[in-house]
């Protein structure tokens, strides 16, 4: 089965274009915006709606910043090292979704700061409202045909430009569908049973790695980097391990911060 050929520009005026892949990140920016507010009528989220704009910003800016920031360093130093031009060509690829939640996480950082609000409350409602947008995100790869998964004959194997002759996995749509779109329901429906700020954030981290990790096994590994520990782990299920790591210690300190992270809901 052929992957769907789209072409990857929807709108060329000269030399502006306007990609899918682009588009793909308006849109869950746009929903994210969109859910905030909600968050905000409902006093999870303790700003004024019109800071909404605001922290989408830093965390817009932030999240490419920390994206392209540990694809250079973590996955393609080798390359880049030696083309320290192309250090910010992002219209030619390469971004790192790990590094985006950190690159997230310090645009958040900067807002509650700003703002005065426990920074644990901002990341809730980031990831509460934002983890749509791994969906979207993975459309846009999966568009692009990159990140495709490993060779196999399952009957929905897809044939990808560039990846060979052979069927493979649509480990993008893998991707989509749970780290996006059932990890997204999962904190969306789970809102209102959150009692202290950082239950959310420490559930993101850790299931989302849980997630990440099970589909590195039918996603190809990048080729500059291949496998680790004897061919055993690839370098985003590295990432992984540490980030259930980080979950659980966010969980734990918003439980050892209970009496100041409490939520304090809005009445209705």
């Amino acid at each position: 089965m052929l992957a769907p050929n789209i072409d990857p520009v929807l709108v060329a005026l000269g030399p502006i274009q306007i990609r899918w892949y682009g588009l793909m990140y308006v849109i869950g920016f746009l929903i994210a915006g969109f859910l905030l507010k909600i968050l905000v009528k409902e006093g999870f989220f303790r700003v004024a709606k019109e800071k909404v704009d605001a922290i989408i910003t830093y965390a817009l800016v932030f999240m490419f910043v920390g994206a392209r920031l540990a694809y250079v360093f973590i996955y393609n130093w080798d390359y880049y090292q030696d083309n320290l031009s192309e250090l910010f060509s992002v219209w030619k690829g390469g971004l790192s979704f790990h590094g985006a939640i950190m690159g997230m996480a310090f645009g958040v950082f900067l807002f509650a700061r700003k703002n005065k609000i426990p920074f644990l409350q901002a990341t809730d409602a980031a990831v509460i409202s934002g983890t749509q947008g791994v969906f979207f995100g993975r459309m846009g790869n999966f568009i692009n045909h990159e990140l495709w998964g490993r060779v196999t004959d399952v009957p929905w194997g897809m044939v990808f430009t560039n990846a060979g002759p052979y069927p493979r996995h649509p480990s993008q749509l893998y991707e989509g569908i749970t780290e996006g779109i059932i990890l997204f329901a999962i904190l969306w429906f789970s809102r209102k049973r959150f009692t202290i700020y950082g239950q959310a954030t420490a559930v993101f981290f850790f299931v989302y790695a849980i997630f990440r990790f099970v589909v590195e096994f039918f996603r190809e590994p990048d080729s500059q980097l291949g496998y680790y520990l004897g061919g055993m782990l690839t370098m985003g299920q590295i990432l992984c391990i540490l980030q259930m790591f980080l979950g659980v210690a966010v969980f734990l300190y918003a439980k050892k911060k209970a009496a100041t992270l409490t939520i304090v809901r809005a009445s209705s």
